[in-house]
């Protein structure tokens, strides 16, 4: 508490001498004119900027990021110029103590800038302010020569709890260092990862598999790097870990059945990122293997988030899992007066124009029976592009099978019935059925 009262003190003195009329107080009305002619700046040179960007259109997107980023500090890089550019005039036609607060303020509105800048690489949007406001409060205070007090003072309020000793100012530290930990594991991670995805030695799942291992061991090591940095006893937090852990393990069984099955997916290379699969009336490709779930795209552009454990003690059909060759089948029937050594040449080579059918794996076509009013055929034949769709191939196939038999004159038939009236029957139609009931 006393140190709290001494930099409120040191903070009113401060601020009192800058108010006393002179030079001081000259370069205080200097800064205020310069932050109001950094907002009016910024505010026209952004909405300049806005519109400029609207035209660049095939930009990559961290290019536009960084754009964006810049358009909204503005202000403050506006503000840092123009400081430095009147302090240094300033120190040329006058004395230099005259514009002594003009370089610091210029100094601070770097060093913002900077850390609008730097923060930017903290991915977390909550982390990311708590951050830069925290770099944004040391870097005034230090600048100011009032960063000694305001530590003595955080680090006199203090929670204790046993042995325990918990200050506001760890728990700043804990979180400025973590936040910066945190952000150079998101970069070494997007580095690493941008390199093992072009990797040819490196199946799919196997770059999966790495990249969420590099994952998990950059960002654990600089969650406990970060606490170890700021003074944090490890021990005790290694025992409650682990007993968190075993009530969790009992109440999160699903979440963490899921993130096994996902590693056993990875590592066996049942399913891999590109592979077209089906599970129960769901039909797609593979767009991503996650710790916890398998996104699959379907046709029309749904994606469903299939939990891992369903792909591990489920039956499912892998349709490109060592080969991407498929065989369909499709069922048609003629009539009982076409050839059927006709019909199965006619049908093997119209299945034979459709384009993607392919020709190292020939059609072939067989009679399964003879029914009521056809007899039925079998048509088999292969593709080896299960991605581009199964239902749109079939009906390819269909529309060329069309097109043969009515060049060929093969008629398709249907069901017909013939109804004979016996002589001596009274047909009843529905009239007489209504007169009766009316009756």
């Amino acid at each position: 508490m006393v140190e709290l009262w001494a930099l409120w003190a040191r903070l009113e003195a401060f601020v009192g001498d800058l108010a006393r009329p002179g030079w001081k107080l000259w370069q205080v009305l200097i800064v205020l004119g310069l932050i109001a002619l950094a907002w009016l700046v910024g505010r026209v040179v952004a909405g300049r900027m806005t519109e400029w960007m609207r035209g660049l259109t095939h930009r990559p997107k961290w290019q536009l990021r960084w754009l964006v980023t810049i358009r909204n500090r503005l202000p403050l890089i506006a503000f840092a110029v123009m400081a430095w550019a009147v302090y240094l005039t300033m120190q040329e036609v006058t004395w230099p103590s005259r514009s002594y607060f003009v370089g610091l303020a210029a100094t601070i509105g770097t060093a913002w800038v900077a850390v609008s800048f730097a923060t930017k690489l903290v991915r977390n949007p909550i982390l990311q302010k708590v951050v830069r406001w925290g770099l944004w409060a040391w870097v005034t205070l230090f600048y100011l020569g009032l960063w000694d007090s305001t530590e003595r003072t955080l680090e006199g309020l203090a929670l204790e709890v046993g042995d325990l000793r918990l200050s506001a100012l760890t728990v700043l530290k804990a979180l400025v260092i973590v936040g910066v930990l945190f952000a150079a594991a998101r970069f070494l991670t997007t580095t690493t990862s941008a390199r093992i995805t072009k990797s040819e030695n490196l199946s799919p799942s196997m770059q999966v598999l790495t990249v969420k291992m590099i994952q998990i061991v950059l960002y654990a090591g600089a969650f406990f790097i970060g606490l170890k940095a700021v003074g944090v006893d490890l021990t005790g937090l290694a025992v409650l870990s682990g007993a968190i852990g075993v009530g969790l393990g009992f109440g999160l069984q699903k979440v963490i059945s899921n993130l096994v099955s996902g590693v056993i997916i990875l590592l066996d290379k049942s399913i891999k990122p590109g592979d077209v699969i089906s599970l129960g009336e769901t039909f797609g490709w593979v767009t991503a293997l996650t710790s916890r779930y398998v996104s699959l795209t379907t046709r029309d552009g749904k994606e469903y988030l299939i939990p891992n454990e369903d792909l591990i003690t489920g039956q499912v059909v892998n349709w490109s899992h060592s080969n991407d060759y498929v065989r369909l089948d499709i069922f048609f029937g003629t009539a009982y007066g076409d050839d059927p050594h006709l019909v199965r040449r006619i049908a093997v080579e119209a299945a034979g124009s459709v384009g993607r059918v392919i020709d190292i794996r020939p059609p072939v076509c067989h009679i399964v029976g003879f029914g009521d009013s056809s007899v039925d055929y079998i048509l088999r034949f292969w593709i080896a592009d299960p991605t581009q769709g199964l239902t749109n191939i079939r009906g390819n196939v269909y529309l060329a099978l069309w097109d043969a038999f009515h060049e060929h004159g093969i008629s398709i038939p249907f069901p017909q019935r013939e109804v004979k009236v016996l002589d001596g029957s009274r047909l009843v139609t529905r009239r007489d059925e209504m007169a009766q009931a009316a009756e």
